[in-house]
């Protein structure tokens, strides 16, 4: 019976992998994932996520894909803020009616209960 390498998954946090993608970009990937232990198809796919914006390098280091990326990122959450903002004033004009409603409400049964008591 032959025994199976159990390979145990990995993490890394943002920095390493920031300066893991500049280490690759200075000396190659292949050097870099040789140097680090990290394997080639992480390093690649790390190298990939920063050229389209996923990964953030930091100040001076954005790509012209990147740069878009962020760009239409920024006009997606205007739009949604803007739709927020129409949703907050239509739920606050909802509310004023229906404080409006119930107020009407409440006095139209104290108008009743009065009638009724007095025809007692």
């Amino acid at each position: 019976m032959e025994k199976q390498a159990i390979r145990e998954a990995r993490t890394y946090d943002k920095d390493y992998r920031v300066e893991a993608v500049k280490l690759a970009r200075r000396i190659g990937p292949k050097k870099a994932s040789i140097e680090l232990g990290v394997p080639d198809g992480t390093l690649s796919s790390w190298m990939y996520k920063a050229r389209i914006g996923v990964i953030d390098m930091g100040p001076g280091m954005q790509t012209p894909k990147s740069g878009m990326t962020q760009a239409s990122e920024i006009d997606r959450l205007r739009g949604e803020n803007k739709q927020l903002a129409k949703d907050i004033k239509r739920l606050r004009e909802e509310n004023a009616f229906l404080e409006e409603a119930s107020a009407f409400f409440a006095a139209s049964r104290r108008r009743s209960a009065r009638k009724s008591d007095s025809n007692i």
